[in-house]
């Protein structure tokens, strides 16, 4: 009986849908394991063969925890709110809802054919209101809470204002606005509800602010800076400016130490670690006011103009003070002698991305404002310059610039030509390049002169908060998250204004659906597709908000609701949430360091302060699987064939040196083995209807190359192709064996076939030449048990450690050396069967039932015991040695005592037939090794 991949991987699809073998309910019975993906959008183009590689090893996981006895939790969801659809909406006016659905519903076909155990009942998508009503019911506690820094936590505003009404603000130590005033109980209780909503603006989580943000016309939203490639936008490549906007903003500043902490408690990678501390940037300092030179700027100038440092102690080094061209001092500063040329480099730096500007390390550029500020600690005059690498939302948006000791300060200064002052007596030739140590003792510092680098730090920063000019800080990297987009396809955020301040809908009110609108752009006086909704406002007299929440709101808590997906009363019952507690294993892309996890791990920290969620860290194992490449093949059209009314001639890739030619790619999916299908590429094109080949042996070579996968460059790989080829358990298994999950590597479908023979041939382990099905309960010899028992224990161990592609090569020498010993036995085969059914289920669901088993009880069957007095070997072949060359092996039981093995030696016929009737001078013996028989 052939093995027929079709029907057996149907069969068994059908059969886990109708019987719902992977719905999971709370089992206390038993230790629970949640594993999870990271959500997938649904775009058009549906899966490639690279999508599926962190689904299969999740997949793989979960399957294998079942058999080890775990209650286990595998389900899928989609982040469905996003650019893409919106795009198409604006482009078809087609309702984004449509088309997401219609991508979902390939997603979805596309996941249950390669046969992945997901929880399907607990589906959820973001772009649901049923489920977004519950990321507005976060967004509304956010709102209604502030950070308290001696509780070390979230708290209700509510409590806040009690305090103020009490006692003012003055011993209330919390994360607020840096401009936040002092006030008493007495201005509090006097202040209108305008003037107190507005201050506790100050102090809430969530807040409208003002901020300067990746502005894309084009898109009609604000990008984050990853979304922002060399001045446009990744998506689309629309230009993209700096601009100040009334945004809404989250105040994950407040976790910030929490943040950073937190990762000493998880179980991630030290590269993703490391991108996320230094990405929230913690760095211990001083602040320091520089009273601003009245005598050159501008009415309305601030008075000083406040940095931050990690290096106070290079102070009377400063020869230049930089702020950000899109500060708000810059009209203030300027001087009228300046202002063209800082008009115009304003605008220049307006065009560029914030991560263009701060990875930009070789080119100085800069602008003199023409205004000074004064040393606090030596009164001399320091110019204002505008330079792109300082940003106006990082920290107070200026910095001191000490050429004797930073790199970059000293190129700047030497291009504007400006002093550089040593200011260590350790600091060497700072004339031609910066040192930055912190060796030595001070020179020409003032106060300072003399001291070594601990004492003069502690001097200054005394010296700073005596005369209430600066004070000692620990500043962050980390800005308040960016929480609007001014597109429809979004979470409507539950938001009203009335007299210009915001106030949130009742809960009892949620969802806060999204209304109908004509089409999906901007309204022709610029604000947000919602602003088109006809009569859409609180009550019918208030505005709502009319941007929505960003990509990430609906991402940051999903894995709560996959365990209680059904829930209309709450996000997750506490009975739900306190059993499956966090994410054990969660597998994705580390693309997502600083966005998503970022976010999500901010998000469960406030659910754990409000005593919603148990877990500080939402996820406690982190893989980040590689990305499989594109293997790409090229055909190659003679340039002279190249014309009107000419057919295209194409000359195979070992032949093509001989003439003048252009590399075209070729759709990998009309290429097998390198070899193209020429009608098929005939079809493939109408341009190429007629094309003429040069072939070599009769056919046509491609070229290759290992690029990215993507549709322009046609080395998209569909695994519905091959899924119908050989089978989704063979494409399981390959994806696995391409190389360990985290490493990158490219895709080469000529490697699949491999794949499929070894299925086939797990398959005839049971089946004869015949067709006749050979399996036999016999007992199982030493042999056979050794070969089962070595599959166990590696692919046991390999699993614990991830090491998915290793486990792949153990069962493939498993089924060789069984496959050798012509074993038919069933008890090995049906351990065997269980051992492969992590990863190749489909027929592993099969041969199950084959062997006289329930069908689908294998998915929760129990995983192989290792027993290993199999791998201990009852007798040893000894090589014996006469005169230094082996004559012999003779086999002898390992616990033999030396004297035996000898006396067996002497008495072999081989042995007798060499001494030749003569008696050895010696025999050495050396147990387990060999026997040394010396003439």
């Amino acid at each position: 009986m052939e093995y027929n991949h079709k029907e057996i991987e149907q069969k068994w699809r059908q059969f886990w849908e109708e019987k719902q073998t992977f719905k999971t309910e709370i089992d206390t019975s038993k230790p629970k394991y949640y594993v999870l993906d990271m959500f997938p959008y649904p775009s058009g183009a549906g899966l490639h063969v690279g999508h599926p590689l962190g689904y299969i090893a999740s997949d793989i996981i979960a399957r294998y925890k079942r058999l080890k006895g775990f209650n286990v939790l595998h389900p899928m969801g989609f982040d469905s709110f996003g650019l893409p659809a919106e795009q198409y909406a604006i482009q078809t006016g087609q309702h984004p809802a449509i088309t997401t659905e219609e991508n979902i519903t390939t997603y979805i076909r596309q996941l249950k054919q390669i046969g992945f155990s997901y929880d399907w009942s607990r589906e959820v998508r973001t772009s649901d209101s049923k489920y977004y009503k519950w990321t507005q019911w976060i967004f509304m506690q956010l709102f209604n809470h502030y950070y308290d820094k001696d509780a070390n936590k979230a708290l209700k505003i509510t409590d806040l204002v009690e305090k103020f009404a009490a006692s003012g603000n003055k011993s209330v130590n919390a994360v607020c606005d840096e401009d936040t005033p002092v006030f008493t109980s007495e201005e509090w209780n006097a202040m209108s509800e305008f003037d107190q909503q507005s201050m506790l603006l100050k102090y809430r989580l969530t807040y409208p602010d003002e901020s300067v943000v990746n502005w894309c016309p084009g898109l009609g939203t604000v990008l984050a800076n990853d979304e922002v490639k060399d001045g446009v936008s990744e998506r689309g490549g629309f230009p993209v400016e700096q601009k100040k906007m009334k945004q809404w903003a989250m105040r994950i500043t407040a976790y910030a130490d929490r943040l950073i902490d937190g990762l000493n408690e998880v179980d991630w990678s030290d590269a993703l670690k490391e991108q996320q501390r230094n990405w929230i940037g913690r760095s211990t300092g001083a602040s320091v006011k520089f009273k601003v030179d009245a005598s050159t700027v501008q009415e309305n100038a601030p008075e000083s103009i406040e940095v931050f440092t990690t290096r106070v102690d290079t102070i009377y080094g400063v020869s230049f003070i930089v702020i950000a061209p899109e500060h708000e001092y810059v009209p203030f500063l300027t001087t009228p002698e300046q202002k063209e040329a800082v008009d115009e480099y304003v605008k220049w730096v307006a065009s560029r991305s914030e991560l263009d500007r701060m990875s930009e390390v070789k080119k100085v550029s800069g602008v003199f404002t023409g205004s000074y500020v004064i040393n606090p600690f030596n009164d001399e005059k320091v110019p204002i310059f505008l330079a792109d690498y300082v940003l106006a939302g990082y920290g107070t948006g200026a910095v001191m610039g000490v050429p004797s000791g930073d790199q970059r300060d000293w190129n700047f200064a030497t291009h504007f030509n400006l002093p550089i002052v040593p200011i260590l007596d350790a600091q060497t030739d700072v004339e031609t390049q910066a040192d930055n140590t912190k060796e030595g003792k001070y020179i020409n510092s003032g106060i300072i002169n003399g001291m070594e680098y601990k004492e003069a730090t502690k001097t200054l920063t005394t010296y700073l908060e005596e005369k209430g000019i600066g004070k000692g800080k620990i500043q962050y990297r980390l800005r308040n998250a960016v929480f609007s987009r001014q597109r429809y396809w979004g979470e409507p955020v539950p938001v009203y204004f009335k007299d210009g301040l915001p106030y949130l809908i009742e809960e009892s009110e949620l969802p806060l659906d999204l209304p109908v609108i004509d089409k999906y752009l901007p309204t022709e006086t610029g604000e947000p597709p919602l602003g088109r909704a006809e009569n859409w406002k609180y009550k019918g007299e208030y505005e709502y908000e009319l941007s929505t929440m960003p990509g990430w709101a609906g991402s940051s808590w999903y894995w709560y609701r996959y365990m209680d997906a059904q829930n209309e009363q709450e996000f997750a019952s506490q009975d739900a949430i306190n059993y499956w507690k966090a994410i054990d294993l969660y597998i994705g892309g580390s693309e997502h360091a600083t966005g998503h996890l970022l976010y999500s791990r901010f998000w469960n920290k406030f659910l754990k302060d409000l005593g919603l969620v148990p877990e500080e860290e939402f996820a406690k194992k982190l893989i980040n699987q590689g990305m499989i490449q594109g293997r790409s093949n090229f055909v190659y059209r003679v340039k002279s064939s190249v014309g009107a009314g000419k057919n295209p001639v194409f000359v195979s890739y070992n032949l093509k040196d001989q003439y003048e030619t252009t590399g075209i790619h070729v759709d990998v999916n009309i290429v097998n083995n390198d070899i193209l299908d020429v009608n098929a590429f005939k079809n493939w094109r109408e341009d190429f209807a007629n094309a003429e080949f040069i072939l070599e042996d009769g056919k046509y070579v491609c070229g290759v190359e290992v690029e990215k996968m993507s549709k322009s460059k046609y080395n998209v790989v569909n695994p519905d192709i091959l899924v119908d080829k050989v089978g989704a358990d063979t494409l399981r298994l390959y994806e696995m064996f391409l190389g360990p999950l985290e490493q990158a590597k490219p895709w080469n479908t000529n490697g699949i076939d491999g794949s499929f023979r070894f299925i086939k041939k797990v398959w005839r382990l049971f089946y004869d030449d015949l067709g006749t099905f050979k399996v036999k309960d016999e007992a199982p010899t030493p042999a056979e048990l050794k070969v089962l028992h070595t599959a166990i224990k590696k692919v046991e161990e390999d699993l614990e450690r991830y090491s998915f592609n290793t486990v792949v090569s153990t069962l493939m020498i498993c089924v060789n050396d069984l496959g050798s010993l012509k074993c038919s036995k069933k008890a090995i085969l049906q351990e065997l069967v269980i051992l492969m059914s992590s990863y190749t289920p489909h027929i592993a669901e099969e041969l199950w039932t084959l062997l006289g088993n329930e069908a689908g009880t294998i998915s929760y069957a129990s995983f192989p015991k290792f027993n290993p007095s199999y791998l201990v070997e009852a007798n040893f072949e000894y090589p014996i040695s006469i005169n230094g060359k082996v004559r012999a092996n003779i086999s002898f039981p390992t616990d033999a005592i030396p004297a035996d093995i000898e006396a067996g030696v002497l008495a072999n016929e081989i042995v007798q037939k060499w001494l030749e009737g003569k008696a050895p001078k010696k025999v050495i013996v050396v147990p387990k090794r060999i026997v040394n028989v010396v003439m």
